[in-house]
């Protein structure tokens, strides 16, 4: 049996659709793409379940038998990080905000680009808040493609790195949920962590759109503290 629901025949089948009317040489690019991304799902499916593995109480040695490494391998690569308190739809977020600076062209992921991610993630509450005052997904793409800067001249492959507004928008994500009593790091932290950069290119494509940090501090609370309610009904 296949260890997942899908094949290398599907994979060509859903690209090939997709651009119908693309050369031999685009496709190629947009494989290399697809294949960077599934790889970076890929290492977070693992990290889940190292994260379960170690709340269960699995030892590191344990962990890295499991994987196929030694113990120090597997602790340097799933040791808890930044991003440990993330939800997934978050973690899916930053993968795309990479895929967006790769798309682009860009050397860093700017908060540009992380909030192009938070609304290539429907499912996120920060789309919802976004959706609620702009009314038009559209929109929002048009003024974050027009702050984008320039692009380079060749996509980069492999990781690429976190600008310094970037790493300041996740240090604010990671305070905005402490500050709300959240044991989590969704979608609507990052969103709050962005429009607290003051000068980052998100901060003023939010303020554009008519958000204030205070605002949306306060939207992302009552929200969430409604569906925590709902959801204890």
């Amino acid at each position: 049996m296949s260890p997942v629901n899908i094949s290398l025949a599907d994979l060509i089948a859903r690209l090939d659709e997709e651009l119908p009317d693309a050369g031999e040489l685009a496709r190629i690019s947009e494989a290399q793409l697809r294949a960077h991304t599934l790889s970076a799902l890929g290492d977070q499916l693992v990290d889940h379940y190292v994260g379960k593995a170690r709340q269960a109480g699995a030892s590191w040695s344990e962990i890295g038998e499991a994987i196929g490494v030694s113990k120090q391998a597997a602790q340097q690569r799933h040791a808890p990080a930044p991003f440990e308190r993330f939800t997934d739809l978050n973690r899916h977020g930053i993968v795309l905000a990479q895929e967006a600076a790769r798309t682009h062209k860009h050397d860093l992921i700017g908060t540009e680009h992380l909030l192009l991610g938070l609304l290539g993630e429907p499912r996120g509450l920060a789309y919802e808040v976004l959706m609620a005052r702009t009314e038009s997904e559209q929109r929002v793409r048009d003024a974050i493609e027009e702050a984008m800067p320039p692009a380079g001249a060749k996509a980069l492959r492999g990781h690429i790195a976190f600008g310094p507004d970037s790493k300041k928008a996740i240090e604010q994500a990671l305070r905005a949920s402490a500050e709300l009593g959240h044991d989590w790091v969704g979608t609507e932290h990052l969103l709050l962590g962005l429009i607290r950069g003051e000068e980052s290119p998100a901060a003023r494509i939010l303020r554009d759109l008519g958000f204030t940090s205070d605002e949306l501090h306060e939207t992302v609370r009552t929200e969430v503290t409604e569906r925590l309610a709902a959801r204890d009904e």
